[in-house]
């Protein structure tokens, strides 16, 4: 009886083990996503996700968060790693972006992080920039 009792723990400490892991690799550790291979998700305009945001934020934050963006839009400013599109959308670069646009309209792909309150825009995070339009 006490062997069976043993066995029954081992068993069920077994199985926790093997949950924690299955749990710590398949939901928490997560290989980091390479926004620059992905398809975008969505392609839009600038100015149509701007009115998304403006009218409800948590019901745009559940269409676009942390999904992989193509957004078409006037840039407005540019700096090293930031390019703005309609004065709104705060597009983020993992590297200095290789053309000159301000000006023209442009075609950008990166993953929205949100809507940030106190600047009243739009983040995308590891953009890069898929046509320049001139």
């Amino acid at each position: 009886m006490k062997r069976k009792k043993t066995a029954l723990i081992l068993a069920i400490l077994l199985l926790m083990v093997s949950g924690g892991i299955y749990f710590y690799y398949g939901y928490l550790f997560k290989e980091a996503r390479n926004i620059e291979t992905e398809k975008p998700e969505i392609s839009i305009n600038a100015s149509a996700i701007i009115e998304d945001y403006n009218s409800d934020v948590r019901k745009a934050d559940l269409k676009y968060l942390n999904k992989t963006i193509e957004l078409t839009g006037k840039v407005t400013k540019e700096t090293d790693s930031v390019i703005i599109l309609e004065n709104t959308v705060f597009c983020l670069f993992t590297q200095k972006p290789k053309h000159n646009l301000l000006s023209p309209n442009a075609i950008i792909k990166g993953k929205c992080i949100g809507y940030d309150e106190l600047f009243q825009e739009i983040k995308l995070d590891q953009c890069t920039i898929i046509k320049p339009n001139n």
